[in-house]
């Protein structure tokens, strides 16, 4: 029973933690740009880059 005393305030305090860090996170702005992140994964790099843009191999030309 003694154990209660320790782990209610535990998971009180912890819980706690956790809904500020949430707010913190909504108040500042990270969720703010859901889509962004998920579409620049499916830009193709090679188009942005421009035509000696891409990945150079061990002899600094252009592989592809």
């Amino acid at each position: 029973m003694n154990i209660i005393v320790i782990l209610f305030p535990l998971a009180l305090g912890l819980g706690l933690a956790g809904l500020g860090a949430f707010f913190w996170c909504m108040r500042s702005g990270q969720y703010a740009d859901l889509d962004g992140a998920a579409w620049r994964v499916l830009q193709d790099d090679d188009a942005l880059a421009g035509p000696r843009g891409g990945v150079s191999g061990s002899d600094g030309n252009a592989s592809g």
